[in-house]
């Protein structure tokens, strides 16, 4: 058999390497990194038109919109509310955005467990907790102060409460002044909220069970501004893991009760 030729074929015919189907933004998201590499763009900048993107990747205009809806969903670029058809989208760094989409998806697909989350959760925010006391600013201190203060008020609704729960973790995770850790958790936010939901409602609407909370929070706080991060360390992982004890026991309660 001749190089080059593969059985069943007639004799000297040539096997035709076919290039593999290149997706219609892969073009734009090769260009957008070399960019950012070079130092010829950089965040906030915009892209040309959607007509001018067409004729320059040769590709339908259909395909232009396709790829920045993709991108847009990744966090690498912003279309404008206001945007006309000769203006482009932005180019942003939200890496938060696309990881948040993949990891509730995967964790409604069952392939991401909730005890996964919950110790991935653990591992990132306890870290955050015992370097907090070093690296944290009193700009970031003042705004998980804020949450705090915005969690206290009496006449907070548990909807509320849990949004501002979830944002004053986020902030915690910013003390520890690892941009990585931020984004990793504000991506795990989406993932968090069903367990933290299923707990909220295992627990009721009572004031005590939003005054337990609020004395976590005030607990783990203080000992950052304290100065003992291994005290905030294991506040953090007992607050997190009671919570989420709390969220197992509801549909057992639930089955318990008749509902459901």
């Amino acid at each position: 058999m001749e190089p080059g030729t593969v059985p069943g074929t007639d004799e000297g015919q040539a096997v035709r390497e076919v290039a593999p189907h290149r997706r219609s933004y892969d073009a734009l998201l090769s260009d957008i990194e070399a960019g950012l590499l070079s130092g010829e763009t950089s965040v906030g900048d915009q892209l040309a038109g959607e007509r001018a993107l067409a004729e320059k990747y040769g590709i339908s205009r259909a395909s232009v919109r396709e790829a920045v809806r993709i991108l847009d969903a990744m966090g690498i670029l912003d279309v404008p509310t206001n945007a006309g058809p000769r203006s482009g989208p932005v180019i942003i760094s939200n890496p938060s955005r696309g990881l948040g989409s993949a990891l509730r998806l995967h964790v409604a697909a069952k392939k991401l467990s909730v005890a996964d989350i919950v110790e991935t959760r653990i591992l990132l925010e306890t870290w955050a907790a015992r370097t907090a006391p070093e690296r944290s600013t009193s700009e970031d201190l003042e705004e998980a102060r804020g949450l705090l203060e915005a969690m206290d008020a009496p006449d907070i609704g548990p909807s509320q409460f849990h949004e501002l729960d979830a944002r004053f973790h986020v902030a915690l995770s910013r003390l520890g002044g690892n941009a990585v850790i931020e984004t990793l958790m504000e991506a795990l936010g989406g993932s968090i909220s069903g367990y933290i939901g299923d707990a909220m409602a295992a627990m009721g609407d009572a004031p005590e069970v939003l005054d337990q909370l609020r004395g976590q929070h005030h607990a783990i706080f203080d000992a950052v501004l304290d100065g003992a991060p291994e005290d905030a360390a294991q506040l953090v992982h007992d607050h997190i893991f009671w919570l989420y004890d709390r969220a197992r026991q509801e549909p057992a309660d639930r089955r318990g009760s008749g509902a459901g």
